[in-house]
């Protein structure tokens, strides 16, 4: 069976009081609606915003505060989003997930994590206007294992110095490319707890 794929041009001017969570919904909901010839979830977002939230030809103005960069280790997804919603930062950053973040985004042994990592930032600064970049890794890191063939995590000190060149590393290639931007280096313990790696 062939697919079919078609782009979306407005996906990006969502209107400003619609979240990615009622988008969603409306979604759901818009797909079996479409399938009856009914309203699209793009449709279903525009009436429930109103008239007025979107000028003819201008997309609504949208930022959001940073680009979280965090490793894709399931045990610290939901202790990922915790610790970002007590920050303040609930639907206030962009995320992108490799394997080992910091490490992900600088290793030779797999160039298209650099390669994605860039493009997700340059888009999130064009997009988004992002103000800063926090760089998240945790402890008993696998990709750090994979790709560095070592196990730190017996050795907390070192570590934290291994994590702590990639975070610095990073953070400098950022601040080189995007002199703008601030960056955060951060460590997530097993416990969901975060220290800073300066």
């Amino acid at each position: 069976m062939a697919t079919t794929h078609h782009s979306c041009n407005h996906c990006h001017s969502l209107p400003a009081d619609i979240g990615r969570r009622r988008f969603i919904q409306l979604a759901t909901l818009g797909g079996g609606a479409a399938l009856l010839g009914l309203a699209t979830p793009w449709r279903l977002a525009q009436a429930e915003a109103g008239p007025n939230a979107e000028k003819a030809g201008t997309a609504p103005a949208h930022t959001v505060e940073a680009l979280l960069l965090s490793c894709m280790d399931y045990r610290l997804v939901d202790d990922i989003v915790r610790y970002m919603d007590s920050r303040g930062m609930t639907n206030q950053y962009d995320h992108v997930v490799l394997a080992g973040a910091s490490l992900g985004a600088l290793t030779g042994a797999f160039k298209d994590w650099n390669k994605t990592f860039w493009e997700h930032l340059k888009i999130a600064s064009d997009l988004h206007h992002i103000k800063k970049v926090i760089v998240m890794d945790h402890r008993d890191c696998g990709a750090y294992k994979v790709i560095l063939k070592a196990d730190f995590s017996k050795n907390p000190a070192l570590e934290t110095s291994v994590h702590g060149k990639y975070l610095r590393d990073l953070a400098k290639e950022i601040h080189k490319r995007y002199p703008q931007l601030e960056t955060e280096t951060l460590m997530m313990n097993l416990d969901g707890t975060v220290e800073t790696v300066a």
